[in-house]
């Protein structure tokens, strides 16, 4: 786990990685781990947690030994920057202010909701682990779609998301993204804030679906990064913006210094 006055991260033991998932685990929203066939069907809003291979992506995708790793040698990295937290902790306004600076294809993930989804938070119902699993599995696709396109075909060097991304296993399946990508750097930072800050904040924006009753909820439901997700950078919010961004835009910057 890192936070943005000690960005070092600690370093990952040379020892052999597990092996990755069969491809159609690596694809699967969020994950394919199928119950034999005389298991019952799994409840949608409970799904498998995520293999052993997949939770070890917090710290480095596993190693490609073959054609591809061949073809990334001597390439830089492509950096995935995941911008999370729950609503109103200044998600869009960071994650604007890094595709900036990074010149790099910025992703909003609220405009990747379903119109259903975006009715139940209009309404204040909310979301289960049921309607976030395609949100979260095409916002993980687009996030890689840029990083091989840039988005107009020129190809890209890094992408900003912003996605909640509320509990662990919604951060498990943003972390296979680098399943077979043997350039792709994933990273979540972290904006860490109050429940009352954040109400105060929410409830002054204007003409955005998402009111102040959702923050309790997603309070509620928020699963904190621990120690072991070592792919997170922890950035306190409860200071100005233009601090907030400048200790965002410096550990995002030392960290593609360590890894170039």
């Amino acid at each position: 786990m890192l936070n943005c006055e000690t960005p070092a991260r600690t370093p990952v033991p040379a020892s052999t990685p597990p092996p990755p998932p069969a491809a159609s685990e690596a694809l699967a929203p969020p994950f394919a781990n199928t119950p034999a066939p005389s298991s019952p069907s799994p409840n949608p809003s409970s799904p498998p947690q995520p293999t052993r291979a997949a939770m070890t992506l917090s710290a480095d995708p596993p190693a490609d030994t073959g054609a591809g790793a061949t073809a990334a040698k001597g390439s830089p990295p492509l950096h995935i920057w995941i911008v999370s937290g729950p609503a109103g902790c200044g998600k869009s306004t960071v994650a604007e202010h890094l595709a900036a600076v990074l010149a790099v294809p910025y992703i909003e993930g609220d405009q990747y909701h379903t119109p259903d989804n975006v009715a139940k938070m209009q309404n204040g119902v909310p979301l289960n682990d049921a309607d976030r699993w395609d949100w979260l599995r095409l916002l993980r696709e687009e996030a890689v779609g840029r990083l091989d396109t840039g988005g107009d075909g020129s190809g890209s060097g890094g992408v900003v998301v912003t996605c909640s991304a509320l509990k662990r296993k919604y951060r498990d399946v943003m972390r296979v993204a680098p399943y077979f990508r043997p350039r792709v750097r994933l990273h979540f930072i972290y904006l860490e804030a109050t429940e009352e800050a954040l109400l105060k904040r929410v409830a002054a924006r204007e003409n955005h679906y998402m009111g102040a009753n959702m923050v309790h909820s997603q309070f509620e439901a928020l699963e904190p990064p621990t120690a072991d997700e070592v792919d997170v950078i922890h950035i306190d919010v409860g200071r100005p913006r233009e601090a907030v961004k400048a200790a965002a835009e410096r550990t995002v910057l030392e960290i593609m210094g360590q890894e170039a």
